[in-house]
């Protein structure tokens, strides 16, 4: 039963008069890359995923575990966070899109976990995620922050930090395969969504940096001081993860470069400084190289990569909506 009163009029949404261009932009650049995960070939990776070793397998299995569980976080409750706080209708379609592809990314692991491994090890990599402390610590941290709405600035701050950082530890994983040409459609999947985080971390830091620029000095400077305590917070925790994840791996010391290097990337969405001392020169340039979101097009009722193509599309005609026989359907023609 709806029980919500409205004060005032409802008002459509006019696309033809945009407050902020950089809705309309972002809009048009969101929808432009529409993508799904069934129209990738994971399972072209099968003979790749074989030749694995068990450590390799369990740190792909249980680095996408975690990476479900942060998604899930972002479509179930961080869009609906800040569509709260949202300014204008615009503002609210652009979290909208945000929301559907983060639900989408979710989904992909699950494409991903059903194409390489067993119902036995889906079921325990769903387990871990559900339960592992250093990975439960953030989604726990940043999952309080989206429903105290005495901060809505707070929300924003963690909804970048979440995509532009803590997403990164898992994203080096495919990365590091696809500079040594393995698991090449699943890192595709990966490149996909590292493509859609990084419009998503620049968009909500951009509404950010609108607000932030309205504080008082005093109140910025309050705020700066939290941002940059909680993401060393987050920091400490991801290097107990990754220590978790990568240690038998022996990448750990990779991984941690490339999340101080991306978490300087999220305090630049936000318009602050770099904390730490590391850059783009640090990360290991395989990995540097599998970041571009540029790659080859695929055919479109083939295969699908980064430079997603849409087909051209026929009209529909009254005919379609016959569903007898070729025949039937085309005896008149």
């Amino acid at each position: 039963m709806l029980t919500g009163k409205l004060k005032g009029n409802y008002k459509a949404i006019n696309w033809n008069r945009v407050d902020d261009d950089v809705d309309e932009a972002t809009w048009h650049k969101l929808t432009e890359q529409f993508w799904l995960d069934t129209r990738v070939p994971v399972s072209n990776d099968l003979k790749d995923w074989r030749e694995l070793d068990d450590d390799h397998k369990w740190l792909v299995g249980h680095v996408f575990g975690g990476l479900t569980l942060l998604d899930t976080l972002q479509s179930q409750d961080g869009m609906a966070s800040l569509r709260a706080d949202a300014h204008t209708q615009h503002e609210v379609a652009v979290l909208n899109n945000i929301q559907f592809m983060e639900s989408v990314h979710a989904k992909s692991y699950s494409t991903i976990f059903s194409t390489l491994n067993t119902p036995k090890e889906i079921n325990e990599i769903f387990d871990w995620s559900d339960s592992e402390e250093f990975l439960q610590n953030k989604t726990k941290r940043i999952y309080n922050l989206y429903h105290n709405d005495e901060h809505p600035l707070k929300k924003k701050i963690s909804s970048v930090f979440l995509e532009t950082f803590l997403f990164y530890s898992g994203f080096f994983t495919p990365l590091w395969y696809l500079g040594h040409n393995k698991l090449t459609n699943v890192a595709e999947i990966i490149k996909l969504i590292i493509r859609d985080e990084s419009v998503h971390g620049t968009y909500v830091g951009y509404k950010f940096q609108i607000q932030f620029n309205q504080l008082s000095p005093n109140e910025q400077a309050e705020l700066k001081d939290w941002m940059y305590n909680f993401l060393y917070d987050l920091y400490e925790n991801e290097v107990n993860y990754t220590h978790l994840l990568y240690d038998k791996t022996g990448l750990t010391d990779k991984v941690l470069t490339f999340i101080r290097y991306n978490a300087n990337k999220a305090l630049m969405n936000l318009g602050q400084d770099p904390m730490f001392p590391d850059t783009a020169e640090d990360v290991n340039p395989v990995v540097m190289n599998g970041i571009s979101t540029s790659t080859v097009n695929h055919d479109f009722f083939s295969e699908v990569g980064n430079g997603y193509r849409l087909g051209n599309v026929e009209a529909m005609s009254d005919d379609d909506y016959l569903f007898g026989s070729w025949e039937d359907k085309h005896k008149n023609k």
